[in-house]
């Protein structure tokens, strides 16, 4: 027998179910003992919800801890499933049928447990984000302001804002400190010119999978690939789109600096500015190189050895 799928649309205060075999719905509170029934009434099932922002990571920790399989799908792939399918009226209850139903077309690997001290990480870096682009929005704000008194609020919100910031990376640089295996792969990672330890971390708490998938899996899901768009006779242009656009945006930055100082990568920028091809897409093809390198030393445990090649 195939195994039984639930899919699950969670909301802020509850999660709504739906399992195929039965067809049965079932709203249940978000709280953990809850969560915890429903896990342990899910034995042997696969659970496919989305990626909701944070708010799953109740019900997966709940599902890891009673062993059960969990995957959690991109939300977008998940609407234009239900397009497809003629499911258009988007309700908690439809949408939970709708990931039980592509869990049974698509059979979608299970997602692999996260490493807390990775997921930490993750909210660290995302918290460093958030304080960066407020510091530079209130820059931006005290460059344009006259008011003397609005001046002086500014600036002052600038200096929490710094100490804030600065006690994240305190946070992020312990955290790696006290972790063999991530001060070993932000070591092996700062081996390579451009990527210095602000990018590093980006990608060892957003791009978990590095080292562990081919090199057209994790250009995807860096959203560094290129995607054709043809059509007959007709042949567009490749576009790179989708993917994590925290991470992309990270290794253009990198590829940008890299392909200044690394032999390698200095040297298929200059072919690819050779041959005519504009600057950011030349960029753009350094950083899907750059995360190839990358790939196979994390692969490899090994570290970088400049080449020209």
């Amino acid at each position: 027998m195939p195994q039984d799928v639930i899919g699950v649309d969670i909301a802020k205060g509850w999660i709504d179910t739906f399992t195929l075999s039965s067809r049965t719905h079932e709203r249940i509170a978000m709280t953990k003992p809850a969560l915890a029934r429903f896990a342990r009434g899910a034995a042997g099932c696969l659970v496919v919800c989305e990626a909701s922002g944070g708010h799953e990571r109740p019900l997966v920790a709940a599902l890891a801890a009673a062993g059960v399989d969990c995957a959690r799908v991109n939300p977008r792939q998940a609407r234009e499933f239900a397009r497809a399918t003629g499911r258009l009226a988007k309700t908690d209850r439809v949408d939970a049928e709708v990931l039980a139903r592509m869990g049974r077309a698509l059979s979608p690997a299970p997602t692999p447990p996260v490493d807390p001290a990775r997921a930490r990480l993750a909210d660290l870096v995302a918290r460093r984000d958030d304080l960066v682009a407020g510091i530079g929005r209130e820059r931006n704000r005290a460059r344009t302001a006259t008011d003397a008194w609005i001046a002086r609020e500014i600036a002052g919100l600038l200096r929490v804002l710094q100490a804030h910031l600065k006690a994240v990376e305190g946070q992020i640089a312990a955290l790696i400190e006290a972790h063999a295996a991530l001060a070993e792969d932000q070591r092996r990672l700062t081996t390579v010119p451009g990527i210095g330890p602000a990018l590093s971390t980006v990608l060892i708490a957003r791009l978990p999978e590095l080292g562990q998938l081919d090199h057209r899996r994790i250009a995807s899901l860096a959203g560094l690939a290129p995607h054709a768009c043809d059509s007959g006779l007709h042949r567009g242009k490749r576009h790179i789109w989708g993917g994590r656009a925290d991470v992309r945006r990270s290794l253009y930055l990198a590829a940008f600096i890299g392909s200044r100082y690394e032999p390698s990568l200095k040297a298929f920028r200059k072919r690819l500015k050779d041959a005519g091809k504009p600057t950011k897409v030349a960029i753009t093809a350094c950083a899907r190189k750059l995360l190839n390198i990358l790939n196979a030393m994390i692969r490899d445990a090994k570290d970088h050895q400049p080449h020209t090649r």
